[in-house]
């Protein structure tokens, strides 16, 4: 019996694969196209060819991590299921006021987001909880549960439940969702004290709603997928990573299905910060292109995180690693405005159609297509061959669009990867200046399938001098589920100024945090697998001057029982709110509005094994062949390499294109390459 790793990645249009062999660290890729209307499919028929290619038993396959976009699409697209909701008397309008200020200062007549529960479908209980958490007036559960039998006659199939202070005291949530339970067995109920217990009505109740929306198909797909791998042979615990970076078991998740909603993105950084801690970049900007959208992350040192995070056109405060979408995918659609200017996205083809030159029925021109009409990707090559492109297809789509702007193929072609870009440019400048970067000082860590072909276009348009593409890009999203370690966020919301705190009583408020954190991580199934070799527990406290009304939140020192300690926050909330807005006053007086404390099982990672060092430089391989790039006009011969050949400290110049099964990498004029010892590409800008 071997022992085996697998990786598992659910993308818009690829389910990517990553095998590794514990003893010998060897990788076995393979990607397949998703399913969306049965995701686990997808993973079925992965497992299936990996299991019959490499002759091994489902069984010996020790850890199975898998990232998926099902909760954010299913969320995005709206497609979950209706949701009732249950608030206190008083506040039926929470979700239609949500919060009075404009989400673009310069759209004064923009659109409001339309609720995900419209306000018919909201039903106010008499009860009320004040802000200490004391009862002011007792929860009437007849009239939740007639609330509740009204709903679901309206045409809801789960219920979510927000009370007014629950995060102080969830007794009323509790005994609502109770009463629930037993009247209508069956129906999915989420209560947002226990989704996220954090002061702010709004954006607390929305998390409970988003949770219910999704909740009944993440908690069929997480169950289903579940009794189909122990019906294929797999025996070892299932795991999905969460949106802050660290994984959970599939119950888990199907129990808060809304931690999983950037689950395939937080994988792809987890990747990248391993990757850039194994080349030694201790500063890169992550860049995960796929077939539907890019995403950016900075990873300055650490991964970034966020509690002000937006999915689509829903705030969510729930802690999340820090990633934004920035532009088009592989699979973006190509069209014509109104006023006859060329787009590109938002909208994907996704993998069924697919881009025009998947020969799947598509006709739409895409970012991918341009790609083919181009000569930057070889139909006969893409995927190792396993699909074979159809360029007769991309070329007629992107002939139309060229119609409408008076224009051949190509240079549709060209238009379209250049709008591309531009969109890529508009978004991440302005994002860099959010994360008070210069991107001229990172790298850019290019990934996913179509990463590495776009990355060297987006470094010349930005100035980025440094690009690096490692080993295995197009299933880096795989490779980052297997590094993730489990990892879960609690908060208690306190609300007290600093100089009343009492800080015996504040260390037993953390410790209490501490203790449902070790309770959380009790639960996870742990085995040899995937064996915690430690344990962390990160304090910290959420702060601001009095009379603000949002808080910057501070890592709280170990002694913070201590005076000395409580000084030494107060120190260090001063410097960050002075680095951050470039002053502070320290005759103000402070608040602790909320503490947190985040538990992180540091589990066993795969063993990577760098690529053997001969002593010598080797020469540079000759090109397999070249091929004619017709980005710009003159068009010009591009040498064409296997990835495979490429060996530690071998040099080329560029421009060329570099092929591999899961990408291809366009390395395009005014870069020269060198590969490091973990054979990763390093793309140098050359001077003049």
């Amino acid at each position: 019996m071997g022992r085996y790793r697998l990786g598992v990645d659910i993308g818009g249009t690829f389910t990517d694969f990553l095998l590794m062999d514990e003893a010998g660290g060897k990788e076995r890729l393979v990607k397949v196209a998703s399913t969306p209307e049965h995701p686990s499919a997808a993973i079925l028929e992965g497992l299936r060819r990996l299991t019959n290619e490499q002759a091994i038993d489902p069984a010996e396959i020790v850890s199975f991590v898998h990232g998926t976009t099902l909760a954010v699409n299913t969320l995005i697209q709206r497609s979950g299921a209706p949701v009732g909701l249950l608030v206190t008397e008083g506040y039926r309008d929470i979700l239609e006021l949500r919060r009075l200020r404009l989400e673009d200062p310069s759209q004064l007549y923009s659109d409001k987001p339309v609720p995900l529960t419209p306000r018919r479908l909201v039903r106010e209980i008499p009860e009320r909880l004040l802000v200490d958490g004391g009862v002011y007036r007792e929860l009437d559960l007849q009239a939740v549960e007639t609330a509740a039998r009204d709903l679901l006659a309206a045409g809801v199939e789960t219920l979510a439940i927000a009370f007014l202070h629950s995060y102080r005291n969830p007794a009323h949530e509790q005994a609502a969702k109770a009463r629930l339970a037993t009247v209508f067995p069956g129906v999915y109920v989420c209560t947002s004290s226990e989704i996220w217990p954090q002061f702010r009505e709004y954006e607390r109740t929305l998390v409970a709603v988003m949770n219910a929306h999704i909740g009944q198909k993440m908690e069929a797909y997480f169950t289903d997928l579940e009794a189909e791998l122990r019906e294929a042979g797999m025996t070892t615990p299932i795991y999905s990573t969460k949106s802050n970076g660290g994984i959970m078991t599939a119950r888990g998740a199907a129990r808060v299905p809304v931690e999983t909603l950037l689950s395939g993105p937080a994988s792809g950084v987890i990747g990248a910060a391993a990757i850039a801690r194994q080349s030694g970049a201790e500063r890169v900007i992550a860049f995960d292109m796929g077939g539907t959208s890019a995403d950016v992350s900075v990873i300055n040192g650490d991964i970034s995180y966020s509690t002000e995070g937006h999915i689509g056109e829903f705030p969510v405060i729930m802690p999340a690693v820090d990633v934004s979408s920035i532009g088009a995918g592989g699979g973006s659609v190509a069209w014509i405005d109104a006023e006859g200017v060329l787009k590109v996205g938002p909208r994907s083809v996704g993998s069924s159609p697919g881009p025009a030159c998947y020969g799947r029925g598509g006709t739409e021109a895409t970012v991918t297509d341009a790609y083919v009409e181009l000569g930057i990707i070889d139909p006969a090559r893409f995927l190792g061959g396993e699909l074979t492109l159809m360029p007769e297809r991309a070329h007629d789509a992107l002939a139309a669009i060229g119609e409408q702007l008076g224009c051949d193929a190509q240079q549709a072609a060209r238009y379209v990867l250049n709008v591309a870009t531009a969109n890529m440019y508009a978004e991440f400048i302005p994002l860099m200046a959010r994360q008070g970067v210069d991107a001229r000082d990172f790298a850019l860590l290019a990934f996913g399938g179509a990463g590495p072909t776009h990355a060297f276009m987006l470094a010349s348009e930005v100035g980025i001098d440094r690009v690096l593409v490692p080993p295995t890009p197009g299933v880096l999203c795989a490779l980052g589920c297997l590094m993730a370690d489990f990892r879960s966020d609690f908060i208690q919301t306190l609300y007290v100024r600093l100089s009343e705190v009492d800080p015996a009583g504040l260390e037993q408020q953390f410790q209490g945090i501490e203790a449902e954190a070790r309770a959380w991580l009790d639960e996870q199934q742990i085995d040899q697998a995937t064996d915690v070799t430690g344990v962390r527990l990160v304090r910290s406290a959420d702060m601001r001057y009095r009379g603000q009304s949002f808080e910057l939140t501070i890592p709280a020192p170990d002694e913070v029982a201590s005076e000395a300690g409580q000084a030494a926050l107060l120190e260090s909330f001063h410097q960050q709110y002075e680095q951050i807005y470039g002053h502070s006053d320290r005759n103000a007086e402070a608040e602790i509005i909320s503490i947190r404390v985040q538990i992180v099982g540091q589990t066993v990672k795969p063993r990577v094994v760098p690529a053997a060092n001969t002593g010598t430089t080797p020469a540079a391989p000759k090109p397999l062949s070249t091929r004619l790039v017709r980005l710009a006009n003159p068009a010009w011969e591009a040498p064409v390499y296997e990835r495979a050949m490429l060996l530690p400290g071998i040099r080329i110049a560029g421009p060329c294109i570099i092929e591999q099964y899961d990408s291809t990498i366009f390395v395009t004029p005014g870069y020269d390459l060198t590969i490091d010892a973990q054979l990763n590409v390093i793309g140098t800008r050359r001077d003049g």
